[in-house]
């Protein structure tokens, strides 16, 4: 599909499993990672950090926005093909529980076993954003923990670091990693270099690092007549 000098593009992605958006974009750059020349970096940071340091606000403390919100949230999660499902109350999962110990539990995953990143964030995202279950306790971090496959002895060393000052410290980083290059919400996507913000910039970061856009699933597209 490319030449091959066609250089090796760094893709981050800055996200928060809180955040319904971030699971759209990292369902399509895992699955453009299959298909793209691109170095995918998975960067868990605290979105609650985030908005504070740019003075920005959730869609959903706006009534008009959180209204269109969940419209929204349904439409793209069937453009997406991503088994998105509201919660019941998504005040609540928003706003009382928040993500901070699933965030850390993937700071610890990304420092002592990067492998397993991919598939923690999306059990973590099917708890919360697709079956209404609990991110916030040890037991439902470790029933996530299982789902993404990870052995109960390492499972048992993630929990353990959930307080771990370097963990934290290496949450704080990529939030502020994340501030330098002008993020104000998630997810935020650095693409060789340059910051996009949002699951609906995809056509424009494929044109921009001169790579072919095919749809929500490159896997799935039709060859051109």
């Amino acid at each position: 599909l490319f030449g091959p000098k066609m250089a090796t593009k760094k893709v981050e992605l800055f996200y928060d499993v809180i955040s319904p958006y971030s699971w759209f974009a990292f369902e399509i750059l895992t699955r453009y990672a299959k298909v793209w020349p691109i170095d995918l970096h998975l960067r868990p940071v605290a979105l609650g950090g985030i908005m504070k340091l740019a003075g920005n606000k959730p869609p959903g403390l706006v009534p008009a926005k959180g209204a269109h919100m969940m419209r929204d949230l349904a439409q793209l999660a069937d453009y997406y093909n991503v088994p998105l499902r509201a919660p019941q109350n998504v005040a609540e999962v928003l706003f009382k529980k928040g993500s901070l110990s699933a965030q850390r539990l993937l700071t610890a995953a990304s420092l002592d076993n990067p492998a397993s990143v991919e598939p923690l964030t999306r059990a973590l995202w099917t708890r919360v954003w697709s079956n209404d279950q609990d991110i916030t306790t040890e037991d439902s971090l470790r029933a996530a923990c299982a789902a993404a496959n990870i052995p109960p002895a390492a499972t048992a060393n993630l929990i353990a670091r959930l307080t771990d000052p370097a963990v934290k410290a290496a949450l704080q980083a990529a939030t502020d990693e994340a501030i330098s290059h002008g993020a104000f919400g998630a997810p935020t996507i650095v693409a060789d270099g340059t910051m996009y913000f949002g699951s609906d910039r995809f056509p424009v970061i494929a044109h921009q690092l001169g790579l072919p856009w095919l749809g929500p699933d490159p896997a799935r597209a039709k060859p051109k007549l």
